[in-house]
């Protein structure tokens, strides 16, 4: 019984409780939504406020830029008319510039007229006096032939034959005195020309030897070049065909060799190997082979110093190259480099001496030697070789006559082509600048060369010891042992029977084989 009022106790209480929750909880949300109708309302009377005072501002912001547009537009009308009314002035004064001139042209209209009624008169009156004055001449000429018996024909073909017969006396007269005048100062004006080219000129010739000195460092360098047992002057000697001479002289080493060319590469070659400091046979050939690909640069840069030094221009750089190697190039002992330059020369003087180009002169006169640059290796003469070579490099019709007609092989074309021949006279036959002795000389190693390499598998051949000795160096896939002992003993029988020689000639087959390969 008591649980049951327990019970209900209990569910009236919480009934109680729920309905006192409800109606406190409905209060409350009254509550809020008063004070969120009074939040709206305040923000909503808040709002109208700003709106108000933003379109006020927006009105006045509009009103300021009604006036600013206003302003703007008042000056930009304000300067358009005063620029039309300086257009109305100008207008105004330029019709009056065009008034004025209008009436100056009517006046020179006017002037005009009465000039040219002038003119007419006049024109008519010389008219009337022409017509006096031929019938005048008709009249004398009428009284003239009566005179003589002759008609008007007739003397003036009389007349003519007169006139010309008495202008061929004169100008024979004339021609005969030009012609013994020519005769008797001929001769003294090309002396004068040529000494005058001559002096003007003065080019120095530098002395031509076999032989070339090379300072060394210190005395142990000779050591060093020498190699354990002469491996290493053997090695440059083969390497370069210039003889190596190690003597008494000290700090100081002497390459002597017929070829300047190869002299000029030795020595270079054989700076580079102390300066570097190594010296081995391997390393000999590195530095030989890459001093000719150095002496390729240096010979364009001589052909390039004689084009600046004879203002010579546009040669093309074969020419330029070759021109260069002139400078290792000798003539009878004379240096075909500067002989070439002195050639250039002496050509533009006696050519603006006798008013011809002097440009085309020179350079004539500095290409009339450049097949020696090549002789040794082509067949036919210098100048025919210099001829081909001036045509395939695309020089003028005139400097190739020059160079082809400067020994009378052919006619020449041109005066410029015999004044490159006097140049060359000129320069060759100055005291002191060709050697007989030296020339023979050369052409007798030369030949000894051209003769070992004219057999199978010869690679290279060098004549040293001053022609006793000539080194031939063969291709040994080609040749085996006992064939280069018997290319030796051909060679040698060819040298007894083509050539002729003071004492005795070595010669020297060289087969060498060599592997190489490289580690990776």
């Amino acid at each position: 019984m008591e649980t049951v009022v327990y019970v209900v106790i209990a569910a009236v209480l919480g009934l109680a409780m729920f309905f006192a929750g409800w109606i406190l909880s409905t209060r409350i949300g009254q509550g809020k939504v008063a004070n969120a109708e009074k939040l709206a309302e305040r923000i909503v009377s808040e709002a109208e406020k700003e709106a108000s005072a933003l379109k006020n501002q927006k009105i006045l912001e509009a009103k300021d830029e009604w006036y600013k547009q206003k302003n703007i537009f008042e000056k930009e009308t304000s300067k358009k008319r005063n620029e039309l009314d300086s257009k109305k002035q100008k207008l105004e004064q330029k019709e009056v510039e065009i008034d004025r001139r209008l009436n100056h042209l009517n006046q020179r209209e006017k002037e005009l007229q009465k000039i040219e009624q002038s003119i007419k008169d006049k024109s008519d009156h010389l008219q009337k006096k022409h017509a006096e004055l031929d019938k005048i001449i008709s009249n004398q000429n009428e009284r003239l032939e009566k005179i003589s018996g002759m008609s008007n024909e007739e003397a003036l073909k009389e007349l003519k034959e007169n006139l010309l017969s008495k202008a061929k006396q004169e100008t024979a007269h004339m021609i005969k005195e030009i012609k013994d005048q020519a005769r008797l100062t001929a001769n003294r004006e090309a002396k004068e020309i040529i000494i005058s080219a001559i002096q003007r000129t003065a080019a120095d010739h530098s002395t031509e030897t076999t032989v070339s000195v090379v300072h060394l460092p210190n005395e142990e360098m000779k050591g060093r070049i020498i190699g354990r047992e002469g491996r290493n002057i053997r090695s440059f000697e083969n390497a370069t065909g210039v003889d190596l001479i190690v003597d008494d002289t000290p700090e100081a080493v002497i390459l002597s060799g017929f070829d300047p060319y190869r002299r000029e590469i030795a020595k270079r070659a054989l700076e580079h190997l102390m300066s570097d400091g190594r010296i081995h046979p391997g390393r000999i050939e590195d530095i030989v082979e890459k001093t000719r690909k150095e002496m390729e640069e240096h010979l364009t840069q001589l052909g390039e110093q004689a084009m600046l030094d004879t203002g010579v221009h546009g040669l093309h750089p074969e020419l330029v190259k070759l021109l260069g190697k002139l400078n290792y190039r000798t003539s009878y002992g004379q240096n075909v480099y500067q002989h070439d330059i002195e050639v250039a020369h002496l050509a533009g003087l006696m050519a603006s001496e006798l008013g011809l180009d002097p440009v085309v002169a020179k350079r004539a006169g500095l290409l009339h030697d450049i097949g020696k640059a090549i002789d040794k290796n082509t067949e036919g003469t210098h100048y025919q070789i210099g001829a081909d070579l001036a045509k395939k490099y695309g020089e003028g019709p005139i400097v190739q006559n020059s160079i082809a007609s400067h020994h009378d092989d052919i006619e020449m074309i041109s005066p410029i082509s015999a004044l490159v021949q006097s140049a060359d006279a000129i320069s060759g036959s100055r005291p002191g600048a060709r050697r007989e002795t030296l020339e023979g000389y050369i052409k007798r190693l030369e030949k000894l060369e051209e003769i070992a390499e004219s057999f199978q598998g010869v690679s290279k051949t060098y004549a040293i010891q001053a022609g006793r000795e000539v080194r031939v160096l063969v291709q040994p896939d080609k040749l085996n042992d006992a064939m280069a002992e018997q290319l030796a003993n051909d060679i040698a029988e060819k040298i007894q029977i083509e050539m002729e020689y003071p004492g005795q000639i070595k010669v020297t087959v060289i087969r060498e084989y060599r592997a190489v390969d490289y580690a990776k």
